[in-house]
């Protein structure tokens, strides 16, 4: 999953990326609605978790620009505002969910994710292709019911390729939902991470390369 922050109170914003990336989530970070906006028009974001109040460009003028490009991206609108009338405000200008600050760490992350799932309507809470099952919320995955011991973008690579349910994934696209903007695009990451894959698995075969194109999980 993809996530973009955009928070102008830098130690917040960047506690949350952290919270984030320690959880298995790629995350950017933006400090400002202008770099929100610039952002979102680069990289394909499963959600985007939105401070209501920042300052210059305000939080509300950046959902509305979400909402007006009619984007599949979700938004998830953080405000120190806890009045039903300001919730029923934020939902209106196209904002998916509302969490008021201060906000418990568990529950920003399950409402991320819940909106990151609704990103992707087909995508099952529970993924399970032949003898592979990975379980996001518990950050479990087994091989013919062996636990697997996977890092943290190990999982990542393997819940996208589950997830695209046989479609041949391109490794610049795990790159970009996987990996976030400290990777190093002209890097060998996504491959030696699939190969570290490979070999905890019980059947390496599982994830094959199609040359030329990319990975895919039969």
């Amino acid at each position: 999953m993809r996530v973009l922050v955009v928070e102008d109170h830098t130690e917040l914003a960047d506690s949350i990326t952290r919270v984030f990336r320690r959880e298995g989530l790629a995350v950017d970070t933006a400090y400002d609605g202008e770099t929100a906006l610039d952002l979102v028009m680069e990289v394909d974001y499963d959600v985007v978790v939105l401070d209501r109040d920042l300052p210059d460009l305000h939080g509300d003028e950046v959902c509305g620009e979400l909402a007006a490009k009619g984007l599949r991206t979700k938004v998830l609108m953080l405000t120190a505002s806890v009045s039903v009338a300001d919730r029923v405000e934020g939902l209106g200008l196209g904002a998916d969910d509302y969490l008021a600050k201060p906000f418990a760490w568990a529950e920003l992350l399950a409402r991320t994710r819940a909106l990151g799932r609704r990103a992707h309507p087909v995508r099952r809470p529970v993924l399970v292709r032949g003898p592979l099952r990975l379980d996001p919320a518990r950050r479990t995955a087994s091989h013919s019911g062996t636990q697997l011991p996977l890092t943290t973008k190990e999982f990542g690579v393997l819940e996208y390729l589950l997830g695209a349910e046989g479609r041949t994934v391109p490794a610049d696209e795990l790159l970009a939902k996987v990996w976030d903007e400290v990777a190093d695009p002209g890097s060998t990451t996504v491959k030696a991470t699939v190969n570290r894959l490979r070999a905890k698995l019980l059947d390496a075969s599982v994830i094959q390369t199609v040359p030329g194109l990319g990975y895919r999980v039969d």
